[in-house]
């Protein structure tokens, strides 16, 4: 099993931010993580649906899909301020990207 090599953290961020004001929308880096291989933890947000937390999960083949951690309760949106403080505490290296834009899945489909 080979893992496929990695894009730098800042190089991914920075190509995600470009392609999300290219398209209209807004990006902001909401934590700086490690550089090179820090995690990226993305949060989207756009007017049809609540903020949802995405972030790459490793798989047993070496891919790395983005998936869904945490969907905004808009009853309870303090426990997911709550989840992305505990996860920063967690992981000093974590990138925290936020996305507001229009169906801002487009820009992580079909990129692991």
């Amino acid at each position: 099993m080979s893992e496929t090599p990695r894009l730098s953290a800042h190089l991914e961020v920075s190509g995600l931010i470009r392609r999300v004001a290219a398209a209209g929308g807004f990006a902001a880096v909401l934590a700086k993580g490690e550089p090179d291989s820090g995690t990226i933890l993305l949060i989207l947000r756009d007017p049809r649906n609540n903020p949802r937390i995405f972030e790459r999960m490793p798989n047993p083949d070496g891919s790395r899909p983005w998936t869904l951690n945490r969907t905004q309760d808009t009853e309870k949106k303090q426990e997911f301020e709550d989840y992305l403080t505990r996860r920063q505490a967690q992981d000093r290296d974590l990138w925290i990207i936020e996305l507001d834009s229009p169906n801002p899945e487009r820009f992580i489909r079909d990129s692991s």
